[in-house]
């Protein structure tokens, strides 16, 4: 008796081992695989990007990028009835084992991001770095026909990998492949391979390719206090509903486009490059256009236009709204931190303080992730002013409701009573329902 248990205990522990075995060395093969295409993705975005601010007459070709970006989607984005136009979303729901995540999705987006940064369309990097992300690790899982518990651990951790090595941040990243697929619980399953992933992505992009990272300094905190907190509570509602702001307008237009296009993904890009050339004619500034990495940097040190925030939103809801492709979380760096820096104008709190507060708080609203965009600021930011970028994170993510980025994130625990959602509820499901 005492030796058939003694049998069955070694084969749990070898059991155990197998698989604890497999997410370490399947993680750390998708972190050095994600980190060396998102150096790549990094690199040529910056190349992109100086060569249209050095040749300012490319944003004309905008609407012919987007006929590009549209015939890619529309021709070779789908398979089996699932559309890599979903974009973050189909990796979603590729986690949540409602779909496949397609491995021709992080060429296509590459591409399609490379199109839009060239040719002036106002998007991030994130994006096109946790499809890729997905994308590698669908390959990895097919290769290795993985069983679908731990497919869905590997596409988590596809996800950290993208977002540490895009940031430099990878602490954040762990958390973030585990907090952002689903709202209200975190997916600890996944711990692991996400921090595997993370941490080799990281490395193998910073050490191995030498990306340096933007830095974004806070030169002052002020002193704890109830007063710093009322304000730093007061702005945080304003960063979240400049967030739920953002995601209402880009998601309106997107249902609107394609209604009013019948999805014909082509078309929607070419009118929204048009509009965007208008935008960028009217407003007289190419400050809007591309990533705005120089504002962003600038925000933290001097005075920036007081509506560059609002500039920002309507630049980038068209553009990802209307079809073309990157990321949002830079623009929302970027919307939130030149809000801060207007609001520093009203506020008596330091400017760079108010932009790293905006930067986070816009961030964390629209991603529903509010541990991540705390850890994020902890990297960012070396920790400084840990506790109002706590209250922050907390007051965004409450204000934001049951909207975000991505429709397809799905509701485990409700922000709130008041809000009176359903357990299992995506995002798309809530709003409809309102």
């Amino acid at each position: 008796m005492e030796a058939a248990k003694t049998a069955k205990a070694t084969e749990k522990y070898k059991n155990y081992i197998a698989i604890l075995s497999t997410w370490v060395i399947l993680a750390t093969a998708i972190g050095i695989l994600v980190g060396s295409v998102t150096s790549v993705l990094l690199n040529t975005n910056d190349f992109l990007g100086e060569t249209r601010e050095a040749n300012t007459w490319l944003i004309y070709f905008l609407p012919l990028g987007g006929i590009l970006i549209g015939y890619m989607y529309m021709y070779h984005g789908k398979e089996s009835g699932n559309d890599a136009a979903l974009g973050n979303n189909l990796v979603i729901e590729g986690v949540h084992g409602k779909s496949r995540v397609l491995r021709r999705m992080g060429p296509i987006v590459y591409i399609g991001t490379f199109i839009t940064v060239l040719f002036g369309g106002s998007t991030g990097r994130e994006g096109a770095a946790i499809q890729m992300g997905g994308s590698v690790s669908q390959g990895i899982i097919q290769f290795f026909k993985i069983n679908p518990i731990d497919t869905k651990i590997l596409l988590m951790s596809g996800i950290s990998a993208a977002f540490a090595a895009a940031f430099g941040t990878p602490i954040t990243g762990a958390i973030f492949g585990m907090e952002m697929v689903t709202l209200g619980k975190m997916k600890y399953n996944a711990f692991i391979a996400c921090v595997v992933a993370s941490f080799v992505a990281h490395y193998t992009t910073e050490k191995a390719w030498g990306v340096e990272h933007e830095k974004f300094i806070i030169q002052a905190i002020p002193e704890l206090s109830i007063v710093t907190f009322a304000k730093v509570i007061a702005v945080s509602i304003l960063f979240g509903l400049l967030s739920l702001l953002y995601c209402q307008l880009r998601h309106g237009i997107q249902k609107y486009t394609e209604k009013l296009f019948n999805k014909n993904h082509m078309i929607r890009a070419f009118v929204g490059g048009l509009v965007i050339i208008a935008l960028t004619v009217l407003i007289g500034s190419y400050d809007y256009n591309g990533r705005g990495l120089d504002m962003l940097e600038q925000s933290f040190k001097e005075d920036v236009p007081p509506y560059a925030f609002i500039a920002k939103l309507v630049f980038t809801a068209v553009t990802l709204g209307t079809g073309f492709v990157g990321g949002e979380a830079i623009p929302l760096f970027f919307m939130g931190a030149t809000l801060g820096n207007t609001l520093s104008t009203i506020v008596d709190l330091p400017m760079s303080f108010l932009a790293g507060l905006g930067l986070i708080a816009a961030f964390c609203a629209g991603a529903n992730t509010p541990i991540a965009a705390l850890f994020l600021s902890i990297e960012m930011f070396d920790g400084k002013g840990i506790e109002y970028f706590l209250v922050a994170c907390l007051v965004s993510y409450i204000v934001s409701g049951h909207h975000g980025l991505w429709p397809s994130q799905s509701v485990y625990g409700s922000k709130s009573r008041l809000y009176g959602t359903k357990k299992g509820d995506t995002i798309e499901q809530i709003e409809q329902n309102k």
